[in-house]
């Protein structure tokens, strides 16, 4: 590892002249294959997550339709086709048909520039020779990042054009979400590329040869864990649809065909981002490192296809643990998760990359740039721990503030509080053991007043 990090990194050489070459026909058969391929996934992994979750919670879960239930997602589907589809009076139609439409397509848009196998080991379809991608570009990432980003706007449409204020509330939820939290993923996809040379898929793929991404750029790894649950709005940061607050969030006033599309769309998205961080952090295609070592022939033929399958249902089964796992987090919390905690640590870690890889370049030596990297990282806690002790001299100096008054029904119904105010003193009641063994009847039966319980004579005298 040490010889890797010293030696000189320049861009890498991009070859894409395999794609681009295949009859039309052939380019049917393969953008009908990853349609297929999202589909099938999709209908495994709704499945997949209701077996999942009923053993976590002890219950049997779907057992029904098909052998071991297998068949219960094509169920689903065939049963929202047949529902009655509703138009709500208030809503602005065009926009309302319109949003599951924007929400779903563009989650299949991602697919294509995701390679399922090397560039330079072509298979045989039909007698005609072909890589085991639909294309690829030289900005295959930027246009992942675009896509992406069109499908929120179907959810932020289907909020607004609803006409309610549940389904409106959920589409700004998910606007606000999206903005935060793609901030730092493309952070993270720019430590990728500073570290590959390179914004095409197939290229990252093929510069983790010798080891993958996930262990050289650890915290990239982790922050677009972090941000692909967000983007996706699955729990715990599923803040759009949460049926506590918001009934049933964006989504609420639609039913059969176009409630289904929203639900593909989120499931389509998670095999994508599932996808696109086994390409940028796991190797892509190739064979886990016990497999590669011991066998040749491992990343030959559609032997690739098979890991890169099971990395991205290893990831899918990551989803399905998170949401049988952890509670929803307040909008508040998410919210500060991404703008003071995500954003901040992944432009701190994309310096550092950067100035790594400007190091190297630059022929310095392992142990130069680890002196000069470590010494910039003790420079900023030596700074952040002064700046933290003046603060808090500074804070315990100053006088505390009075608490605010805080009225939870001021508007007529009730909030809660914000940081900083307090819910007044709610009177407090006797014990109930000594409520027990007041004698019917008698004197302290009154009712306790607002300063605390009467006594006898005050009783008695009213």
């Amino acid at each position: 590892m040490t010889g890797n990090l010293a030696a000189p990194v320049y861009l890498a050489a991009e070859d894409l002249s395999m794609f681009g070459r295949d009859p039309w026909w052939l380019v049917v058969v393969k953008a009908v294959f990853c349609f297929a391929f999202l589909m099938v996934t999709v209908l495994f992994s709704i499945v997949w997550e209701r077996k999942v979750v009923a053993w976590m919670q002890l219950r049997i879960g779907p057992n029904r339709h098909g052998p071991w239930g297998m068949l219960q997602s094509l169920a689903d589907g065939v049963k929202l086709m047949l529902k009655e589809d509703l138009i709500v009076k208030r809503a602005d139609k065009v926009v309302y048909v319109l949003a599951p439409i924007v929400a779903a397509i563009p989650a299949f848009m991602a697919i294509a520039v995701i390679p399922f196998g090397p560039a330079g080991n072509e298979i045989s379809i039909f007698g005609q020779r072909t890589t085991m991608q639909l294309t690829d570009l030289p900005i295959a990432m930027l246009y992942i990042l675009a896509v992406a980003s069109v499908g929120i706007y179907g959810i932020v449409l289907a909020g607004w054009s609803s006409g309610s204020t549940y389904p409106l509330l959920g589409g700004l939820r998910s606007c606000a979400q999206m903005i935060s939290y793609e901030i730092a993923m493309g952070a993270a996809f720019a430590s990728v590329f500073l570290y590959s040379g390179s914004m095409s898929t197939s290229e990252i793929v093929a510069q983790q040869q010798d080891r993958w991404y996930v262990l050289l750029l650890p915290v990239s790894f982790l922050i677009y864990i972090v941000t692909m649950i967000g983007e996706t709005n699955r729990a715990p940061f599923d803040m759009p649809e949460s049926e506590g607050d918001l009934v049933g969030g964006f989504n609420t006033e639609y039913s059969s065909i176009k409630f289904a599309l929203f639900m593909l769309a989120e499931y389509v998205n998670m095999v994508t981002v599932s996808a696109v961080s086994v390409t940028l952090f796991l190797g892509g295609w190739r064979a886990p490192w016990p497999v590669s070592t011991f066998w040749e022939g491992a990343n030959h033929g559609w032997w690739p296809m098979l890991w890169f399958v099971i990395k991205v249902q290893l990831l899918l089964f990551f989803f399905i643990w998170l949401r049988g796992t952890l509670p929803r987090v307040r909008y508040d919390q998410l919210m500060k998760l991404g703008w003071k905690v995500l954003i901040p640590v992944s432009v701190v870690w994309l310096m550092l990359v950067a100035t790594v890889r400007t190091l190297r370049n630059e022929n310095y030596e392992f142990a130069d740039i680890a002196l000069y990297v470590g010494g910039g990282v003790l420079f900023l806690l030596l700074l952040s721990f002064v700046a933290d002790t003046l603060r808090d001299r500074k804070a315990s100096q100053e006088t505390p503030p009075e608490p605010v008054a805080f009225d939870p029904m001021a508007g007529g119904f009730p909030v809660p509080p914000l940081p900083g105010q307090e819910l007044p003193a709610v009177p407090r009641r006797r014990p109930r053991r000594e409520r027990e063994l007041i004698v019917s009847g008698g004197p302290d039966t009154a009712s306790d007043g607002p300063d605390g319980p009467r006594d006898g004579k005050e009783a008695s005298d009213g």
